[in-house]
Formats: structure tokens, C-alpha cells, sequence
């Protein structure tokens, strides 16, 4: 199958899981009504941003993997007959904390687990409290209608992630994402911070010759008080030459959807054969925190 379309869940998140998973599930439901076959959520979209916080008792909202999140989009998966790609907040051990995404197949089985591999550390993105770095590597998995690779929001940033999981043989990028402003540098800093976002993520489709997609949530969340969070949505899907095939709004709830060609991928890479021309024996420094 060539030809299919890609589905991005982007909504606002409360503070009770059930009430967001019950959101979710619906608006993959109506993806897959609209013809989605691969339908991704956003960063651990079954509760609020905890992570402006460091807060133990916020260590309660984990689960296994899979657990009651997971089977739920199996069945969903299995009945609707689409893969899914849903964002967890993981408890792998006792005191072994995941941000992790779990890949179903559209006949329900779980294909894997992706862990986030780069783990942030800024104001009100106090990740490293809660998560330990991923140690599933980068990967892709054939499934039903495409090899795809999953990435987690921070690692959307890394050119080398992109890269490696495109060299798996992944065709299409997810990025579940939870990223936003602080509301009191919006006014000065807003534009830029978002336009680097977006403009860093279509050059990785460019770059490797395959689709992208980023799912990000809406909504101002203050778990912790305070000024909180704006989640400046705009999920997209950006094509093989990085241009945007689909894009949501800032503020509004709702299911983007983009029609992909999963044929044009070698027609790219054929013209632009930046694959081929790769220095690999000079990417050495690479492994290198800083090449003194």
C-alpha cells in the first residue's frame, strides 16, 4: 500500500486520565472514520504536563506497559484496523520511569516500545526527575502500512536521532510532543521559538527523505500553579521535501489529516541522494561530546 493517510490526535489535556483517555479514543475514532491508517497521539496525553513539577506523588499516574492504556488502543487498533502509535508515561520498575511510546499494529499486537532517549532539564520541563533515558536505541517497525519510526518531543530536536531511525528503514517520523510557551515570553520570544521548532523538524524530512509528523497538545496547564504552560499546538505533517501537508491551529481541538505517498520517498531520495553521499568515514567526531 502507497497511498494511505496519517492522523494526529491534538487536544487539550485535564487532570483526570479517564476523562483524556475516553478523549483520545474518540478522536482516534474519528480519524479512523476519516480514513486514518496510522494515527499517532500526543506526549503522554493521558494527563496534564506533571513535569512543571517535581513531584512524587505524580509518580502515581504510571503504568506498565502494557497496561490499561495500551490494551486499550489494541482493541482499538484490532477493530478499526489502523496502527497506533500512543504516548506513555511508563513504569518499567520500581523506581524506573519511562517517557515511552508504545507501537500497535492494526491487528492489536504490540510491535515494541520506543523510550525518549534525550531527557530535558528546563524551567517547568523538570523531565529528568521523572524519566530515565531510553535505552531502546533508535528504531523502526514494518508495519500494516509503512515502516515507521517514533521519536519523543526533546529528541525532536536532534538531527542525529532523525537520522538513525531513518537509516532503520523508517519512512514516516512521529513525534508525539508536548511543548509550549511560558506564557511571559510569549509576546518576546513566541514567534521564534515556534518557528525554530517547525523549521528543525521539515529539515529532518528533508534531510532523510521521508515523512514527518508532530503531534503537540493545546491549552494553558498549571498542575503546579503558577503561570504554567501554553501548548502552542500547530501539529503538522511535513512532506519529503519538507514542505507542510497539513497543519491544525493554535488553540482548537482537533484530528489533523494528511494523504501521503510513501512511493515518493525513493523518487527523493533518488533526486536529492544525500544517503548516498554520506562521509561515513568521516563522522568519527560524532560520538564525541565536543570535538576539541
Amino acid at each position: 500500500m502507497s497511498a494511505i493517510k496519517l492522523g494526529l490526535l491534538q487536544h487539550a489535556c485535564g487532570p483526570d486520565p479517564s476523562a483524556n483517555l475516553k478523549k483520545a479514543l474518540a478522536l482516534a475514532g474519528e480519524a479512523a472514520d476519516r480514513g486514518a491508517r496510522i494515527i499517532c497521539t500526543q506526549e503522554l496525553f493521558s494527563s496534564q504536563y506533571f513535569c512543571q513539577s517535581e513531584d512524587y506523588a505524580n509518580f502515581e499516574l504510571a503504568e506498565s506497559v502494557p497496561g490499561p492504556t495500551c490494551r486499550a488502543f489494541q482493541r482499538f487498533a484490532k477493530k478499526r484496523r489502523v496502527v497506533v502509535v500512543a504516548s506513555l508515561f511508563e513504569r518499567r520498575a520500581s523506581g524506573l520511569y519511562h517517557n515511552t511510546a508504545a507501537v500497535i499494529d492494526a491487528d492489536g499486537s504490540l510491535l515494541g516500545v520506543y523510550r525518549k532517549m534525550h531527557i530535558p532539564d528546563d524551567p517547568l520541563y523538570y523531565e529528568k526527575f521523572y524519566f530515565t533515558p531510553g535505552d531502546t536505541g533508535f528504531r523502526a517497525w514494518k508495519t500494516r502500512y509503512g515502516t515507521i519510526g517514533v521519536l519523543i518531543c526533546w529528541d525532536q530536536w536532534y538531527p542525529e536521532a532523525a537520522r538513525l531511525t531513518a537509516l532503520q528503514g523508517a519512512e514516516i517520523l512521529f513525534y508525539p510532543t508536548a511543548i509550549g510557551w511560558h506564557p511571559r515570553e510569549k509576546n518576546a520570544l513566541g514567534e521564534r521559538q515556534h518557528g525554530a521548532w517547525e523549521t528543525i523538524q521539515r529539515a529532518h524530512a528533508v534531510a532523510n527523505g521521508c515523512y514527518v509528523a508532530v503531534c503537540n497538545r493545546i491549552g494553558l496547564e498549571r498542575p503546579a500553579g503558577g503561570n504554567g504552560l501554553e501548548f502552542w499546538g500547530q501539529s503538522f505533517v511535513a512532506g519529503t521535501s519538507g514542505e507542510v501537508l497539513a497543519k491544525a491551529g493554535a488553540d482548537c481541538e482537533q484530528v489533523v489529516l494528511a494523504s501521503i505517498d510513501l512511493g515518493q520517498i525513493d523518487s527523493t531520495r533518488t533526486h536529492w541522494p544525500f544517503l548516498r553521499d554520506r562521509r561515513i568515514d568521516a563522522y568519527g567526531d560524532l560520538t564525541k561530546r565536543f570535538a576539541d
